[in-house]
């Protein structure tokens, strides 16, 4: 099922509600579902590689402590974070400010950072260990089958 825009984030802890969450494709709802949001997004900084590196393990441990205590959705609210760090990063690797548009709406001319790139490889490698972690896709298989 997809994730469902029509709920009221600002009043639903998902926390005591997780029947409410739908996982959606990619990063979708990564921006809106509480308490995970919160818990997770002052971690979030892909500017150098240091801070990416400190980021991205700050959040993949969050991504194990929610598996541990068989909390799915933290767990997959921290995978689309580390997801988040990976697309952003890759985004200001590829043009500068990331902008990929101009205010005409034309693509800008890609400028390859180094150091985002760098960022960006960081994040993926956690993205990877928690979007195949096995535990993390058995938890992901059965809220889908009970929630949808």
């Amino acid at each position: 099922m997809a994730f469902n825009y029509d709920l009221d984030f600002e009043n639903i802890d998902f926390r005591k509600n997780p029947e409410k969450y739908r996982v959606g494709r990619g990063e979708q709802g990564v921006l809106l579902v509480e308490p995970y949001k919160s818990e997770i997004l002052p971690n979030w900084r892909f500017k150098t590689p240091e801070e990416a590196e400190e980021s991205s393990e700050k959040i993949y441990k969050q991504f194990l402590d929610y598996k541990k205590n068989k909390e799915f959705v933290g767990a997959d609210m921290a995978r689309k974070f580390l997801q988040m760090g990976y697309t952003r990063a890759r985004r200001y690797t590829n043009y500068k400010g990331g902008r990929k548009y101009d205010k005409n709406g034309e693509i800008n001319e890609r400028q390859i950072d180094p150091v985002k790139a760098k960022s960006a490889e960081i994040f993926e490698e956690k993205w990877k260990l928690a979007r195949t972690d096995e535990e993390y896709l058995k938890m992901k298989k059965a809220h889908q089958k009970e929630f949808g």
